[in-house]
């Protein structure tokens, strides 16, 4: 909770002098991205947005994980109901379109839809411990949100079929060198590091960034939009309805579980 008042229950936001900070806050489920979660971060970029924030940090809470991504346990409490296949691309489309500039600050695990709220940042500086994986097709489902595009934006189109196709994990420093983080940190620089950075960009003309970000924005679309994304989520409900998808992610979560 901050003190002007705005309240969730899976994340904390602040705002301090022009500078935000939304912490996913579920550290001992490992800030799964499930449905209250996805629609709290829409909600909590456009309070942001209302409350004038210049520059906002989009960090987690506890050692382990920045996000274990989509919260598998809505495949595995046994209801006919899957989730709404829509809520995660509205939550990175809310967060990309965001007045503020955004930061991804990243530690531990960053798996699937994690990658996606962090792609969808303006910056991202990866502690040097992170560990990024893309496992949905091992999950039986396929890579939703409008996560093909906006990979093969940041990283191109051949890393982006290897590391959605083969689900194989990789460190920070590689996701530096295909262009997905910005700079690597020793963990215990991450916070400094960000907030410096989230203070030099705060002191710059508000009006010149958020046009830069507009700027960057439109081109990136031009090149490649991500509203073929959407297609994606047709795909993904009835994989979400797949029996199978759902033992494969009770099986995930089983494996998870002893990491």
């Amino acid at each position: 909770m901050s003190s002007s008042g705005a309240t969730f229950s899976t994340l904390t936001v602040e705002l301090s002098g022009g500078i935000g900070r939304l912490t996913l806050n579920q550290p001992d489920q490992l800030n799964p991205l499930g449905s209250d979660a996805l629609t709290e971060i829409a909600k909590a970029a456009r309070w942001f947005d209302d409350e004038g924030a210049r520059v906002v940090v989009i960090t987690s809470a506890g050692d382990r994980a920045f996000s274990a991504g989509f919260d598998l346990r809505e495949l595995t409490r046994g209801s006919d109901e899957a989730p709404d296949v829509d809520l995660g691309y509205l939550m990175v489309d809310a967060v990309e379109a965001m007045d503020a500039i955004t930061i991804a600050a990243i530690h531990g695990h960053c798996v699937g839809g994690g990658i996606l709220l962090a792609v969808g940042c303006d910056l991202r500086i990866a502690a040097d411990n992170t560990r990024f994986a893309i496992p949905e097709i091992d999950l039986g489902i396929p890579l939703a949100w409008g996560g093909i595009p906006r990979l093969v934006r940041e990283v191109g189109a051949a890393a982006t079929r290897e590391l959605v196709m083969t689900c194989r994990p990789f460190d920070a420093i590689e996701a530096q060198r295909l262009g997905m983080i910005n700079r690597v940190v020793p963990l215990d620089r991450l916070r400094a590091e960000t907030d410096e950075l989230a203070a030099s960009l705060a002191a710059k003309p508000v009006s010149l960034l958020r046009m830069t970000k507009r700027q960057v924005h439109e081109a990136a679309e031009d090149l490649l939009t991500t509203r073929s994304g959407w297609a994606a989520s047709a795909h993904l409900a009835v994989a979400l309805a797949d029996p199978e998808a759902r033992g494969a992610a009770a099986g995930y979560l089983a494996s998870r579980s002893k990491d």
